[in-house]
């Protein structure tokens, strides 16, 4: 069986968003009990990632550690046309991931302890963001 539904998530900006309890209630809503949860972002300033979901200073060191490494307004870029963060956000996102895989265990996501899903949205401004979740098993 094969059940997939679009995930739309307002952003406020650059943040991440956990979106696991949304993605759980996609699959909660079907009749699969095991297989595959696939995640997909259909953007190229936005990112998903796995990482802790206890502690947001983790999500914070993520930031901070990036924005060091992919700085805005870099003069090197030459694709700026929507702002200081345009550049910046797409390489985010090609360093990061558009789509994630999670298994399905007794109709749960198979999540670690501590894991969540996140959206990350790179741009600094408000944006609506589609997310394709594409239930696989049985």
């Amino acid at each position: 069986m094969i059940e997939q539904q679009v995930l739309t998530v307002q952003t406020q900006g650059r943040a991440t968003i956990d979106i696991t309890r949304e993605v759980e209630q996609i699959l909660g809503s079907s009749n699969i009990e095991k297989g595959l949860c696939h995640v997909f972002v259909a953007h190229t300033s936005a990112s998903l990632i796995i990482t802790e979901n206890a502690d947001s200073d983790v999500r914070r060191d993520l930031e901070s550690y990036i924005s060091k490494l992919v700085k805005d307004g870099d003069p090197a870029y030459l694709h700026d046309q929507e702002g200081a963060d345009d550049m910046a956000a797409h390489i985010r996102s090609v360093l990061t991931q558009t789509e994630i895989t999670i298994p399905i265990k007794d109709g749960c996501l198979g999540l670690g302890t501590w894991q969540g899903l996140f959206l990350w949205e790179h741009r600094y401004h408000a944006h609506r963001r589609n997310i394709m979740v594409t239930l696989s098993g049985h």
